[in-house]
């Protein structure tokens, strides 16, 4: 029986030694170079790119910020609205409201996943279910997208909101708007 020799497709010890290295070379090595010189390029590129316009800090004070009536037709009796910064790409906003006191908020959705934080008064929610929560100065809540709720502040006291919606901000009254109350 012949021992097979170098030259009949018999790999020596320091070719196999080779081939491993080149073959991991190209399988690990220079895909891992190229993600990292990619990478690095990327992060070049973002770290000198101009921001966008919209991207910019904001400082508004209490006094200078510009409220909207709701419900023009109610009067001093309407909630008042200030939109205070819309995500140009998203939509998302940011907003305040204030309800006046013994104010009912009628029924109604939004599009957007929306969330409450009471900066001063009192703010009475009650959700689809029925069950009423009463939230006061730094008090939050979440109400998913479409979720039906309606509100009320109390007899003797408006309300300030910082609101957040994850969309377009919109109302959809499911009884329609709010109606000045009988006298």
């Amino acid at each position: 029986m012949a021992l097979p020799l170098a030259g009949d497709g018999v790999k020596s010890a320091g070719e196999r030694y080779w081939s491993v290295t080149v073959e991991v070379a190209v399988r690990v090595l220079i895909p891992l170079l190229i993600i990292l010189a990619a990478s690095h390029a990327a992060a070049q590129a973002t770290e000198h790119q101009p921001r966008a316009a919209h991207d910019h800090a904001i400082y508004l004070k209490f006094q200078d910020i510009k409220w909207d009536k709701i419900a023009p037709e109610l009067g001093d009796r309407s909630p008042e609205i200030a939109i205070l910064h819309v995500d140009p790409t998203t939509q998302a906003t940011k907003l305040m409201i204030r309800v006046p006191k013994d104010f009912h908020v009628p029924k109604h959705w939004h599009t957007a996943n929306e969330t409450h934080t009471v900066v001063s008064g009192t703010f009475i929610m009650e959700h689809q279910e029925g069950q009423r929560h009463e939230l006061g100065p730094g008090s939050f809540n979440y109400v998913p997208s479409k979720a039906v709720h309606q509100a009320w502040t109390k007899p003797d006291e408006g309300t300030l909101l910082f609101i957040t919606v994850d969309g377009a901000w919109d109302v959809n009254w499911v009884e329609g708007p709010p109606q000045a109350q009988a006298k």
